[in-house]
């Protein structure tokens, strides 16, 4: 009798560029190039511009099967930018919805810290990343768990901010570049402009933000547990030589 065997899911691997590519360039450019009647058309090159980032969010979701609460939210956010430009609703609406996606991240993080586990404890604080176990086991040890969970609950308040920022920039970048109507050549070519502006305006001091959440975590887990740097990340090789 063969016992069957379950295919391990393929581990996720970070891929800033070609998320870049798919989820940013390619749309814009579709966006401000593609446009005009003479070419796609506002509502074609809309759709296409809009497909890459749906389909890549689409992919990344199904082939890892793994629930991802913020890429869901993408997913919704990308049919959201399409159903106002294609029914052609008030360009204001695109400003509401650029600011609710990161507000509504930023209330959920606020939230978590009212349950058991705040939510940067569940994406920072894990074996997958950290040497979670080590960490509480020094900190244990050390009587100084109660200490590290005041940080790690001032580090949750600094995350909300992060998104109540971008939502805040989202908001004001949106109603200052895409002032034309939906569903425009126009509307198009501002909402181009507007996403690849959001990067250097938005994504880049948002991930500055994070960094420096990051490392205000990493200086209290050593001070408070005396474990260097290569001792704190988790190292995946020590698991397969294991």
């Amino acid at each position: 009798m063969t016992q069957s065997t379950t295919p391990a899911r393929p581990a996720h691997k970070p891929r800033p560029m070609i998320d870049l590519l798919v989820s940013l360039v390619l749309p814009s450019v579709i966006l401000m190039k593609l446009s005009g009647e003479a070419d796609l058309g506002p509502d074609r090159a809309l759709i296409l511009a809009l497909a890459f980032p749906f389909c890549w969010g689409a992919f990344e979701l199904i082939k890892y099967r793994k629930f991802n609460f913020i890429a869901l939210l993408g997913l919704i956010s990308i049919l959201f930018t399409g159903g106002i430009g294609l029914l052609q609703l008030d360009s204001g609406w695109l400003a509401i919805k650029e600011a609710a996606i990161p507000g509504l991240i930023g209330l959920v993080v606020l939230g978590s810290t009212q349950t058991r586990h705040s939510l940067i404890r569940t994406l920072l604080l894990n074996n997958t990343l950290l040497n979670a176990d080590l960490i509480n086991t020094r900190l244990q040890a050390s009587g100084n768990t109660h200490l590290f969970e005041e940080h790690l609950l001032r580090a949750t308040y600094w995350l909300s901010s992060t998104f109540f920022f971008s939502s805040a920039m989202n908001y004001v970048l949106a109603k200052w570049i895409v002032v034309s109507p939906a569903g425009s050549e126009a509307f198009n070519a501002e909402l181009g402009r507007m996403n690849l502006l959001s990067y250097p305006m938005i994504a880049i001091p948002s991930m500055l933000m994070l960094m420096a959440i990051f490392y205000y975590l990493w200086r209290h887990i050593s001070s408070l547990t005396g474990l260097k740097l290569d001792e704190v990340m988790h190292d995946p090789n020590k698991d397969k030589q294991a």
